[in-house]
């Protein structure tokens, strides 16, 4: 298989390829947290998977964690499947001085206990 098969290309500048991976949206207005999938990666955005109890993210700006990636952006797209469940775009924004030092107040943060 080449990588010309793996890559997902569409309207998108840079192709995406497939990278599904267990991750976390963090919303940077609220700092709630939304468990999700990643499906597909390039280094402009994301493709994701979201459960349907999930609230309406358009628009947003996130940040995700995705196994050893990192990534700020500005949810673009959500598209809502057959079985309820949603599928995300993402367009990778340049951190900002905010966001980083948001970041670095909350990295190893304990967790409350629910």
């Amino acid at each position: 298989m080449t990588l010309e098969a793996d890559v997902i290309t569409d309207k998108r500048k840079i192709g995406r390829v497939e990278f599904k991976t267990p991750s976390v949206v963090v919303l940077c207005d609220t700092g709630e947290t939304i468990y999700v999938q990643v499906e597909n990666a390039s280094p402009k955005g994301m493709g994701l998977w979201m459960k349907d109890d999930r609230p309406d993210i358009m628009g947003k700006d996130v940040i995700i964690v995705a196994d050893t990636v990192i990534m700020y952006a500005e949810v673009v797209r959500t598209e809502k499947r057959e079985d309820g469940t949603w599928t995300v775009g993402i367009d990778a924004k340049k951190f900002t001085q905010q966001v980083l030092e948001y970041l670095f107040k909350h990295i190893g943060e304990p967790q409350e206990e629910v």
